[in-house]
């Protein structure tokens, strides 16, 4: 899963990076933010990941330090230091504190790195989208954010509550793409913006 974590986020440093400055203020597949909050979330999420990993377990300043510079350095500096975190020899055996997901309790490292991985997938896509640049991401990535979304993101009213990361399950089309069936069942179009 490492593997494939650092291809999703090479991935994504990639796309950022062809981000012109007049394209900030663009409309992402995420409805309630702009491609520059995306990018800033992106990051904000990529810092305190990484900090989960070295084992913070109560300053959440990585998470919420709205700190920020060049967005395209920021964004590639934030992916390498996460990839770096996750690449430690005994990140597999700890267990991460993400407090902007449950602050009472601690995950599996398999389980929180499994989040990060779908979360940077979708987001991959999101400003790819909003970009309208293609996606090429391997079969086996797609078929395991597909498991993962299955098993840790299930459909269901929890998806209508406000700030809900993922909306209802959208239906899709015989003959789409894995990927495409993989956003519909995270609520996102395919065909976004139509």
């Amino acid at each position: 899963m490492i593997e494939q974590h650092c291809l999703a986020m090479r991935h994504s440093v990639k796309l950022v990076e062809l981000i012109h400055d007049d394209q900030w203020g663009l409309p992402t597949p995420c409805a309630q933010w702009d491609l520059r909050q995306l990018v800033e979330h992106m990051i904000l999420e990529n810092r305190g990941f990484a900090a989960a990993a070295r084992g913070e377990t109560e300053d959440k300043t990585a998470w919420t330090e709205r700190s920020f510079g060049d967005l395209r350095s920021d964004y590639a500096e934030s992916a390498q230091r996460v990839m770096a975190a996750f690449g430690e020899p005994e990140v597999l055996q700890g267990e991460f504190w993400l407090p902007l997901i449950a602050p009472d309790r601690r995950f599996p490292a398999r389980q929180a790195i499994s989040f990060h991985l779908l979360d940077y997938v979708v987001h991959g896509w999101d400003v790819a989208a909003t970009l309208r640049q293609p996606v090429d991401y391997p079969d086996d990535l797609v078929e395991l954010v597909r498991e993962i979304a299955d098993r840790e993101v299930p459909d269901g009213p929890r998806r209508l509550r406000p700030g809900a990361s993922f909306q209802p399950a959208i239906a899709w089309q015989e003959g789409d793409s894995a990927l495409d069936g993989l956003l519909a069942v995270l609520g996102r179009s395919p065909r976004w913006p139509n």
